[in-house]
């Protein structure tokens, strides 16, 4: 029993799942390159822009002929985007083991009213992405940021499908592996692997995605932010950085700091061994303590970046006012800020273990864990 507070405290308390922890080299001096004042329709603005796409490009290896554009709205936006300018044409796959998939679902079924199937599946599951038919069109989450369940890989997913692919990468991207091969539409946000600043989501379309958009028209009428062909022809603007609405440039510039710093520390293999030794070291801690586990029941779709918990200790009768007090006791010590579990999530913690988080803030935050766990036990 941990009766008294550890003495070692993280030097970055920040656990929070989005807007995650900073790169560990931030500082508000790295921005001060940042065009502040200048349009980004200036050849400095877009200069910058088309940086920030080439870098993605290099330290994700994505395809040459794909599209890559920076896009309104975080990853929300992004992925609303691509729904509403490319589904319709054929029946859909729903796909949703946690809030954001069934968020997908509900505007496909409830709002575009498409033909469509929806699977399932509860928290710490996945779908058998092997039963989808895959002449329809997809849209599914490749990391479930509210349950910490990923896909392990998309080996179910044919080469040869019909339908478009349509992932939700956005707590996956540079720290989970994806086979851009499997995928026509991936969207993902600054502000998780890479701890970059709100607001703007990327957009990245496989040429079967561009043939879609060139040869396909919604039955609905589309807002000029959705907006992405003009004329039945892809603006192609928008995949050089010459985006649809005004962008923040201390955002673009913040968000460049984060690419280079992955160069520099390796790229992408780099990223995620730092992701994988952050959540090796939570998995070991549940394997050490029968109190928790994690909510993931499949160890091969575990999260190594939204790692999400729940207590199993017999004492706790109420787990929501539980998990919340222990997360609370945490937060009031300043070593774990913003790690309770998501709203619509069963009730425990959510630990986001992304790149930019050291494994030396796990290690000292977790004999906090344990502490307050026994603390609000005898309370």
């Amino acid at each position: 029993m941990v009766t008294t507070p550890p003495a070692v405290r993280p030097a970055n308390a920040r656990f929070s799942s989005g807007p995650c922890a900073k790169p560990p080299v931030f500082s508000l001096d790295k921005l001060a390159d940042a065009p502040l004042g200048r349009s980004h329709r200036a050849a400095i603005g877009k200069s910058k822009l088309a940086e920030a796409i080439d870098l993605t490009r290099e330290i994700l290896g994505i395809p040459a002929d794909y599209r890559i554009g920076i896009v309104p709205a975080s990853d929300t936006g992004a992925f609303e985007m691509a729904m509403w300018s490319m589904l319709g044409e054929r029946p859909a796959e729903m796909v949703a083991w946690e809030s954001f998939g069934a968020g997908w679902v509900t505007d496909v079924v409830k709002q575009l009213k498409i033909e469509a199937k929806t699977h399932t599946a509860d928290y710490g599951h996945i779908v058998d992405m092997a039963a989808l038919n895959y002449d329809n069109d997809v849209c599914f989450t490749w990391n479930g940021t509210t349950s910490g369940v990923r896909m392990p890989n998309g080996d179910a997913i044919p080469a040869d499908r019909a339908g478009l692919t349509l992932c939700d990468a956005t707590s996956a991207a540079f720290a989970q592996d994806l086979p851009w091969d499997k995928l026509d539409v991936t969207t993902f946000s600054w502000q998780k692997v890479m701890g970059g600043e709100a607001a703007h989501g990327m957009l990245i379309l496989s040429p079967r995605a561009v043939e879609r958009l060139e040869n396909y028209t919604p039955a609905w009428p589309l807002p000029k932010i959705f907006r992405l062909t003009k004329g039945g022809k892809l603006i192609e603007g928008i995949f050089r950085g010459e985006t649809i609405n005004t962008p923040s440039m201390l955002a673009v510039e913040d968000y460049l700091v984060a690419l280079k710093w992955a160069q520099d520390i390796g790229g992408l293999k780099a990223l995620q061994d730092r992701a994988n030794a952050n959540a090796q070291a939570i998995f070991d801690f549940c394997d050490a303590n029968d109190w928790i586990a994690n909510l993931a029941e499949d160890d091969a779709t575990r999260s190594n970046t939204s790692v999400c918990l729940k207590f199993t200790d017999d004492r706790i009768t109420d787990g929501a006012a539980f998990a919340k007090a222990v997360a609370k006791r945490l937060a009031d010590e300043d070593v774990a800020l913003d790690i309770g579990a998501y709203r619509d999530a069963p009730a425990g913690l959510r630990i986001w273990c992304g790149a930019t988080v050291e494994t030396s803030d796990i290690a000292a935050m977790l004999p906090w864990l344990a502490w307050a766990f026994e603390a609000e036990i005898a309370a």
